[in-house]
């Protein structure tokens, strides 16, 4: 059954009455001088040459496959998804879908969320029985009244969507867990496969923009925890008409700065993807004396093609496909020690 589209316009004028009375008390606060640049970036008004995908972190085969898909002429969401599940049933990427780290407990769980360009979306959080959970957060933007299912309401809603059950942990992860109750420390490590998020964004021939977020969270994570991924506003945001943007790192500090849609308004009001996304980590930054710990990264894209990128910490990389070239880009960072 398709979403009624009552609920659509109910939620989304509901969700975007609370976000616009949020991004007007980050302005009143922070005063508009300093969040905004002196002069404004006007958006280019040359068309951009299509299709474009880009990715968190240097997964080249996922956002090859995204901008195969788009080269054939697949919708920005089919490609994302299809990207994305390369890193899903990547055995050997330990923080994204089967083979992720589990928790603290021993059991492997994945969050995700979609975004489709006409603003709809869908999220799954703590499911444990399918790697598939970027295509399962699209069949609940689709196929339900929701846009959020967790735990065992979404492990059922996977199996009933035919879903294959699967067992996500793998040996290898559960020797590596064994070897980490030895002796238990809760201290994610800057730029080690510990939170490398896959967070895509595509573009495609029709200049339509979609995205994903896939994760397996942080490694030995208390039970139960879920970070920003799967979360609208805060790992995933877009608007069709302005551009969208992913994040990846320590989620606990990008949900609260609901980091992606605040780099989508910062574009609305001008800024480039580049200086919104440096704005969004000083946001960061301003407000926790203890970044110098943990490593946040932001990749956007805006309706012209441009993209952008920053991240606290040196050792960030993103993946851009752009004029059927996939290259990794080595992105710029804040915290620069003497």
């Amino acid at each position: 059954m398709k979403r009624r589209k009552f609920i659509r316009s109910t939620a989304a004028g509901a969700v975007g009455a609370t976000f616009a009375v949020s991004a007007m008390a980050c302005v009143d606060e922070n005063k508009k001088k300093d969040i905004l640049p002196e002069e404004k970036k006007p958006m280019s008004k040359n068309k951009p040459n299509l299709p474009i995908a880009i990715c968190t972190w240097q997964f080249t085969a996922a956002n090859q496959t995204a901008g195969d898909a788009l080269e054939r002429g697949k919708p920005a969401l089919d490609a994302a998804i299809e990207g994305v599940s390369v890193e899903e049933q990547n055995l050997k990427n330990t923080t994204v879908g089967k083979g992720g780290a589990p928790d603290r407990e021993g059991n492997v769980t994945l969050d995700a969320c979609v975004m489709a360009p006409d603003g709809d979306c869908g999220a799954v959080m703590a499911v444990s029985n399918t790697s598939h959970v970027a295509a399962l957060s699209r069949k609940v933007m689709e196929d339900t009244p929701h846009v959020i299912l967790v735990g065992e309401g979404a492990e059922e809603f996977a199996t009933l969507s035919g879903f294959e059950t699967e067992d996500l942990l793998t040996e290898a992860s559960e020797k590596a867990w064994q070897e980490w109750l030895k002796s238990p420390e809760y201290k994610p490590i800057i730029n080690i496969e510990n939170h490398d998020t896959i967070g895509m964004l595509t573009m495609d021939k029709e200049g339509d923009i979609a995205g994903v977020c896939t994760t397996s969270g942080l490694s030995y994570k208390m039970k139960g925890r879920v970070g920003d991924s799967p979360i609208i506003g805060s790992g995933l945001f877009l608007d069709n008409e302005i551009g969208g943007a992913v994040a990846t790192g320590m989620g606990e500090e990008v949900i609260k700065t609901v980091g992606s849609f605040l780099i989508v308004e910062l574009m609305r009001n001008g800024m480039s993807p580049q200086d919104a996304c440096e704005e969004a980590i000083r946001r960061i930054v301003s407000k926790n004396t203890k970044y110098k710990d943990f490593q946040i990264a932001y990749i956007a894209i805006n309706k012209a093609g441009e993209t952008g990128a920053y991240c606290i910490h040196e050792g960030f990389t993103m993946m851009q496909y752009k004029n059927k070239k996939n290259e990794s880009v080595l992105v710029d960072f804040y915290h620069k020690p003497a």
